[in-house]
C-alpha cells in the first residue's frame, strides 16, 4: 500500500514563500541599477511582479492538484485494505459457525471435518461415515449465515454406507 504524508500547512507555507521571493525580487531590482535585465521602469517591475506570482499561483494549484489525487489514492487503498481485513474476519467467522454447526450432529461430531472458508466459499475436507452424513454436512454448512458456496469433498470411510 502506497502511503503519502500531506502538510496542510504546505499550501499557505507555499504562498508566503512566494510572498517572500516577490519581496526580495523587487528589493534586488531597486538596488542593483546596473542590472541589463532590470526594467528601465515602474511599470515594468510591476509586470515582471505580476508575471513571476502568476508562475507561483500556478505552480500552486499544480501542486494542490497532485496532493489533492494522493489523497484521493490514499483514501481508495485504505479503504480497499478495510475490506480485505472485514473479509478475512468474515470468513473466520463463518468458520467458526461451520464447525460449530457440524458438532452439534452426532454422526460429524467424531469426525475430523476440516472447514475452509474464502470468500463466503466453504470447502469441506476430511470423511464423513456415509453418504447420508456428507449430505447432511452441506446442508449444515450451507445454513450459516454469510456462506455463498459449498465444495463437499468429504470421502465416505470405507464399509460404511
Amino acid at each position: 500500500m502506497r502511503t503519502q504524508h500531506l502538510n496542510t500547512r504546505g499550501a499557505s507555507s507555499a504562498a508566503l514563500a512566494a510572498l517572500a521571493a516577490l519581496v526580495a525580487s523587487l528589493a534586488l531590482v531597486g538596488c542593483n541599477r546596473n542590472d541589463p535585465n532590470k526594467p528601465a521602469n515602474a511599470d515594468g517591475v510591476v509586470a515582471q511582479a505580476e508575471q513571476s506570482g502568476a508562475e507561483m499561483k500556478s505552480d500552486a494549484a499544480v501542486g494542490m492538484e497532485k496532493a489533492k489525487e494522493a489523497g484521493r489514492e490514499m483514501a481508495a487503498d485504505v479503504k480497499q485494505a478495510g475490506a480485505q481485513a472485514s473479509d478475512k474476519v468474515s470468513d473466520a467467522v463463518i468458520t467458526t459457525a461451520v464447525n460449530a454447526e457440524l458438532a452439534k450432529d452426532s454422526n460429524l461430531s467424531a469426525m475430523k471435518i476440516n472447514v475452509d472458508t474464502d470468500g463466503g466459499r466453504v470447502a469441506l475436507k476430511g470423511t464423513a461415515p456415509s453418504t447420508a452424513a456428507k449430505e447432511r454436512a452441506t446442508t449444515l454448512a450451507s445454513s450459516v449465515k454469510g456462506v455463498t458456496s459449498v465444495d463437499n469433498q468429504l470421502k465416505i470411510e470405507t464399509g460404511k454406507m
